[in-house]
């Protein structure tokens, strides 16, 4: 055995016997519970190392029924808490954790298509979306601005596909610092102007400078190109920027909001110092 096969034996050593402290090291998830009027929901929580306080970003989850949103918190809380921030998902009523909380708003959407066909469904999807999701969105605002943990001034909010709506209603309705929407209305924009019209004027609304994304083989580029036209038509502060395609399908290039985190994190946390401050 030569002294290559020995040093590379030693390092090998070295780091299978300290590789368990750095597993126990990494960032971990908490299921936590906030209220909203009589609801009790749930969300998930990841925090960086050390006391705080932190800022902060609330995370909108998209449309996925179940627990298929977790996809995107298990990828994403980890990479916020590494950048210095609290990530927090709040599941809305009758998604994920908070199921038992209310109706699976896909299914209100379904049963009204069903009976008044799709303006029916366009309505009760702006009425949803608007109203009683909107609401558990800024109950997890409130939340999160009494944590202790927390810089309560310093509070981003994002989202993606279905959670890019409610990010982009967010910035005109919470107090936030900035905002992230990744593919908002990408799957609704083109068949359902109702959306857009609800989008346009949040836009006009905001608050809060808003960062744009999505990827060129995204369901289509259409909302980004249209609510940044229109913050800048409004005076307002925003970014937007659109990344090669993500996979070979729509579907894929929709999933870059989260599946692409490493492509777009510099720009995003990038925005997020800028507006949210050091």
């Amino acid at each position: 055995m030569n002294r290559i096969q020995i040093v590379f034996i030693l390092l090998l050593y070295f780091f299978l016997s300290f590789f368990p402290i750095y597993a126990k090291e990494s960032i971990q998830s908490k299921e936590v519970t906030f209220s909203n009027g009589k609801l009790t929901l749930h969300g998930v929580l990841y925090k960086p190392k050390g006391t705080g306080p932190f800022p902060a970003v609330l995370y909108n989850h998209g449309s996925a029924p179940g627990m298929l949103n977790s996809q995107a918190s298990d990828l994403l809380g980890p990479l916020y808490a590494s950048h210095g921030w609290v990530f927090f998902m709040p599941y809305r009523r009758g998604q994920g954790l908070s199921s038992s909380q209310g109706p699976y708003i896909m299914d209100e959407v379904e049963k009204a298509r069903k009976i008044g066909g799709k303006k029916a469904m366009s309505a009760t999807m702006v009425r949803l979306l608007t109203t009683e999701h909107l609401s558990d969105q800024l109950a997890a605002l409130t939340w999160l601005k009494k944590a202790s943990f927390v810089q309560a001034n310093r509070i981003a909010v994002a989202g993606n596909s279905f959670g890019g709506i409610e990010t982009v209603l967010g910035a005109a309705n919470g107090a936030y610092c900035a905002a992230i929407d990744a593919s908002g209305g990408a799957q609704t924009w083109k068949d359902l102007p109702e959306i857009q019209a609800i989008m346009i004027e949040a836009v006009h609304n905001s608050k809060v400078p808003i960062f744009f994304f999505q990827a060129q083989n995204d369901y289509d580029l259409a909302p980004s190109h249209v609510l940044s036209f229109e913050m800048k038509k409004a005076g307002k502060k925003f970014q937007v920027k659109i990344y090669p395609p993500f996979g070979d399908t729509a579907k894929k290039g929709h999933s870059f909001a989260y599946l692409g985190n490493s492509i777009w994190a510099n720009d995003v946390f990038t925005f997020l110092k800028k507006y949210c401050g050091k």
